[in-house]
């Protein structure tokens, strides 16, 4: 039977057929997008029900978030947060903490409870809470196993009873392995070792399956239909996958997962890349109706936004420290080239404009090599570029995935206390790289950024800072383009667009129902418009 969906409008995403009075569905397809008058065709000859629920709604294609984490948030979301920045979350808001006294009162508040069990919490970031170490945290509890895991997820620390419960021994650390025993700091390739420690806790069946289940209503709440998994085996590849088996392909979940795994962990157990890559092509036998690996592959190449490590160009930092290498620069080349001449869509974490001109390099010596068409190779997160290597990676075919949220939390923070204010102003420069062409989507790296598209649609469109000032207003997009970004453009990085990303004959039909106009409602209030649900695959979420 044929549904028919009148609404207040439909947006289509298609420039065709832009608009509508209503979608005509059947089963988990779209048929056609009008009014009830032009479907007379199918409807005279097929049964069908007129559903009017969404009459006084805006019906928009599914949202799309290309780069979210499910299981670091299902790591994360059982937590306790304690963040600069106000969180609303479905299940409550979590108010912001500014102080390195606040931090510590809260932080002290937590600890309080059970004493055998380890206290894990998230968000803390030096800028607003001073400089952490296991000192620190042994000042406010000695007793209890205490993890502090940074805003930026790729750093933590831990007090003396944490290093304890996971048996961390100065003699365990290797020099130049990117950890400081002293101060139970672990960051960037130092944190997978912390991370292999703690697993027994954080990937506990019980809890895991629990963060897993929180992240579903996270996805639901921010209207999503796909995400994309940008790293899978960050903490245990067979562990993940089978989490994710058990909770989210699950009839009834409103949403499908696009899994790309992490090259550098399939290098695991002594595996060579070319094994790697053997492994990674097999994955796709695995494939079931809500998880889907493609022929994808992420890579790393400099460190953490949050954490003021992604690698920079002269000027760079105003103290004078450095970034960090995820992969240094010999060995990013050398993965690459392994999946380059396979065939394979690369996705490169890339936060500098240093590690932006390097990962130009290592892109321009594949075509050079190997030429590609249609490679799709994505630049992941693009926190700081320039107008040069935009015109580069138009050039070279590549797309851009960008966390624009940086600019709303970050922008005025580092104008003071780290890269001065011209650059910080300009962080996720999407503007340029739109008028050059580039396809561009908007992420949330959740939880790097609220998963939560319209919130990534309204800082593009508004780029205000937290403090309410307007960074770079020469780089701010039409509402129009922020709603492509996180749908049709989208799909295209995930290389889906021939199923889902706008409202168009034989595609999915998946729908985000809105109940506001996202293209004229005023600016400010885009990311207030309320998600009233979503239809995945032609069933209302529930």
């Amino acid at each position: 039977m044929l549904t028919v969906y009148p609404a207040k409008l439909v947006i289509t995403m298609n420039p065709s057929n832009p608009y509508g009075e209503a979608v005509l569905v059947d089963g988990d397809r779209i048929l056609e997008v009008g009014d009830v008058e032009s479907f007379r065709p199918w409807l005279e000859q097929r049964e069908h029900v007129v559903d009017r629920r969404f009459a006084d709604h805006v019906i928009c294609p599914g949202f799309i978030d290309p780069h979210l984490h499910p299981t670091m948030a299902a790591v994360l979301l059982p937590m306790e947060f304690i963040t600069a920045l106000e969180w609303r979350l479905p299940w409550g808001v979590v108010e912001a903490t500014t102080t390195a006294k606040g931090f510590d009162l809260r932080l002290a508040e937590l600890a309080a409870g059970e004493a055998c069990e380890p206290l894990f919490t998230w968000g803390f970031h030096h800028l607003w809470h001073g400089r952490m170490s296991r000192e620190r945290i042994n000042a406010i509890n000695a007793t209890r196993p205490i993890i502090v895991w940074h805003r930026s997820f790729h750093e933590l620390y831990m007090n003396d009873a944490a290093l304890d419960m996971c048996g961390i021994e100065a003699a365990a650390v290797k020099a130049g392995s990117q950890i400081d025993y002293a101060r139970g700091h672990f960051f960037e390739n130092g944190l997978g070792f912390a991370i292999s420690r703690l697993n027994p806790w954080i990937l506990a069946p019980e809890r895991y399956a629990h963060g897993l289940q929180r992240l579903k209503q996270v996805v639901r709440f921010g209207g999503q239909t796909t995400i994309g998994d940008l790293a899978v085996g960050l903490f245990d590849f067979e562990t993940e996958w089978q989490g994710l088996k058990d909770v989210v392909d699950r009839e009834g979940t409103p949403f499908r997962v696009r899994l790309v795994a992490h090259g550098m962990r399939l290098q695991a157990g002594g595996r060579s890349l070319e094994a790697g890559a053997e492994f990674a092509e097999g994955l796709m036998a695995r494939n079931t109706h809500r998880l889907r690996f493609g022929r994808h592959i992420k890579m790393f190449a400099d460190g953490a936004m949050f954490s003021q490590l992604a690698q920079m160009l002269p000027p760079g930092y105003i103290d004078g420290h450095h970034g960090e290498w995820l992969m240094v620069p010999e060995a990013l080349e050398a993965a690459v080239r392994v999946y380059w001449q396979r065939g394979f869509q690369i996705h490169v974490h890339v936060c500098g404009d240093m590690g932006l001109e390097m990962t130009l390099d290592v892109l321009e010596k594949m075509q050079s090599e190997h030429p590609r068409f249609n490679h799709g190779f994505t630049f992941e997160h693009f926190g700081f570029s320039n107008h040069e290597q935009i015109r580069r990676i138009r050039a070279l075919g590549g797309q851009i995935s960008a966390n624009v949220y940086y600019l709303h939390e970050l922008s005025d923070t580092y104008s003071q206390s780290g890269i001065g204010y011209e650059r910080a102003s300009q962080m996720a420069r999407v503007g340029s790289a739109m008028a050059e062409g580039i396809n561009v989507t908007f992420h949330s790296d959740f939880t790097m950024a609220p998963a939560q598209p319209l919130n990534s649609a309204w800082v593009a469109v508004n780029r205000l800072a937290h403090t309410g000032e307007v960074m770079c207003p020469q780089e701010c997009v039409s509402a129009e383009q922020a709603l492509q970004a996180v749908t049709i453009n989208a799909a295209r990085v995930l290389n889906m667009a021939d199923e889902i990303g706008s409202l168009h004959p034989g595609k999915k039909a998946d729908f985000t129902v809105l109940a506001d106009n996202p293209l004229t409602c005023p600016p400010g209030t885009l990311r207030d418009i309320k998600v009233i649900t979503t239809v995945f695959e032609g069933r209302i979420s529930s």
